[in-house]
């Protein structure tokens, strides 16, 4: 008895043994630090999603001093988070990133100003000074001003351009008149620092027609001539959208999950479990794969951009393939 027991042991530790081997290992590259904007990524492998797809998925932070894509390019990542403004503008630089998946179906970045300045439209902008993100963050601003026919040289007629931090001090301390700002985010530390909803004007990219792709899957293009790389692809990409369908309907459970994997230990619950809901708004709708038309709206608004240092100055080729999600819906 003791013998076959001993036997269904190794027999067992064997199986385990295998299956740890025949996962495969994937690592995903984040934009930013861990938060609710990436919930979907945490849930999916808090809840086995990755596991039952046999993935072994390692989720790096991002932070203001980590390029995604120099990491994509260097090998330390096999697939990366990034807005798809500053992917196609490396795409044209000569880095051969490629979108897999889209699930982020609406963008959440904003224009956020205080109401005391007089800013009630676009119209009002010519002369003020605007927060701007910048390390690949700026594409979607530029092109709205160049919309809107606004230099952003700080000449007559135009608007100053402040190189805005990642937070919120321009606003609070009145270096300028609106900052940038997303949905999920710093419109709510805004808030968190005792300014009422009432007394902000704010500017959806969404509403202003310039709206462009953020928080899209980005892999390098000579990846894709490997089948094996595209089907582990697209069970990672079955898994991650099967982990953001269940944030969405799930918020404040995503939320926590969130928060156990922060190692930092900066988030909050209240703000984390207010971003998630805030992100849920963003993914609705999407099962991964990339809209045509979302595309061709985000390439047509850069290219409107124009200026002497252009985001695309030519529409660009090959930089998205359905060739992972077709095989992860299946």
């Amino acid at each position: 008895m003791k013998r076959m027991l001993k036997t269904m042991l190794a027999g067992a530790v064997s199986l385990t043994a295998f299956q740890a081997l025949a996962a495969d290992d994937v690592t995903l590259q984040l934009k930013w630090v861990t938060q609710a904007q990436f919930a979907g990524y945490y849930v999916a492998l808090d809840q086995g999603f990755y596991e039952e797809e046999d993935l072994n998925v390692e989720i790096k932070p991002g932070g203001p001093d980590i390029a995604p894509v120099q990491v994509l390019t260097g090998g330390g990542a096999d697939v990366m988070v990034d807005w798809m403004p500053s992917a196609l503008a490396a795409r044209e630089k000569g880095v051969p990133v490629v979108n897999i998946a889209q699930p982020f179906k609406s963008s959440g970045m904003m224009l956020t100003c205080l109401k005391e300045s007089g800013v009630k439209s676009p119209d009002d902008f010519k002369g003020r000074t605007l927060g701007v993100w910048f390390y690949g963050n700026e594409y979607p601003f530029l092109a709205w001003m160049a919309k809107l026919g606004i230099p952003t040289d700080g000449s007559e007629g135009g608007v100053e351009v402040l190189k805005q931090g990642f937070n919120v001090d321009p606003l609070l301390q009145k270096q300028a008149d609106c900052i940038s700002t997303m949905t999920y985010n710093e419109y709510w530390q805004v808030i968190d620092a005792g300014i009422k909803p009432e007394d902000l004007v704010t500017f959806k990219y969404e509403d202003q027609g310039v709206a462009t792709l953020e928080d899209g899957l980005y892999v390098l293009e000579d990846k894709l001539q490997d089948p094996a790389f595209v089907d582990k692809m697209a069970r990672f990409v079955r898994a991650s959208m099967k982990g953001w369908k269940w944030a969405e309907d799930n918020p404040d459970e995503a939320a926590m999950i969130v928060l156990d994997n922060d190692a930092s230990g900066a988030q909050t619950e209240k703000h984390q479990k207010r971003m998630m809901g805030e992100v849920a708004k963003l993914t609705a709708g999407s099962d991964g794969t990339l809209d045509e038309a979302d595309y061709e709206r985000t390439v047509q608004t850069l290219l409107s951009a124009g200026g002497e240092a252009p985001v695309i100055s030519k529409e660009p080729e090959g930089a998205w393939t359905h060739a992972v999600t077709d095989e992860a819906l299946k």
